[in-house]
């Protein structure tokens, strides 16, 4: 769900409801700047600020629906609009924002919100398979993908390929691991 629209009544006043939607816009920056993938498990249906939650992770899953329904009760739901549109297409994201019309777990799918649709019987096995611990090379990972993102293609190019990305990845002992086990064939042991 979203926000609780309790909070968003007049009595509380302006200064509240400002440190209401500054306080949820930190912890979501905080999840996308979390050193480590952070994963959704949503089997419901996700709106507004559970929408924008849904578009601020990097892994997501299943039998869901999502919308930003804030137009119904007179509210333009912008900051979901925000993480929405860097994760989907922008007319998508105009939809979800001018009408009350939820998307289905396939829509967002097909759309790029999700990126995997499992049965609901499968849901937590398998985010829980998706969220397995990566250690430091998942955290270089992320950094490095954000970092270049929202770069012009000359700069993210600058950025992802050696050095430094590649040649520190490289250099990690799970680097190294990796690669030897891969020339010898064998299973990697990681130590992250």
């Amino acid at each position: 769900s979203g926000h609780d629209l309790k909070e968003l009544t007049d009595e509380q006043g302006l200064e509240y409801h400002a440190e209401v939607f500054q306080t949820c816009s930190e912890i979501l920056l905080l999840w996308r700047n979390h050193p480590i993938p952070v994963t959704a498990m949503v089997n419901c249906l996700a709106t507004a600020a559970g929408c924008q939650l849904v578009g601020s992770c990097d892994i997501l899953s299943e039998k869901s629906s999502f919308a930003t329904p804030g137009v119904n009760i007179g509210l333009f739901c912008s900051t979901p609009g925000v993480a929405l549109e860097r994760a989907v297409l922008r007319m998508l994201v105009c939809e979800m924002l001018f009408t009350e019309e939820p998307i289905s777990a396939q829509e967002a799918l097909l759309h790029g919100l999700l990126s995997r649709v499992v049965p609901e019987e499968q849901l937590e096995e398998e985010t829980m398979r998706l969220n397995r611990p990566v250690g430091l090379l998942g955290s270089l990972a992320k950094a490095a993908f954000y970092k270049q993102v929202c770069e012009d293609l000359r700069t993210a190019n600058h950025l992802a390929p050696p050095p430094p990305t590649m040649v520190n990845n490289v250099a990690l002992q799970d680097g190294q691991e990796g690669i030897k086990a891969f020339i010898q064939r064998t299973k990697p042991i990681w130590s992250h």
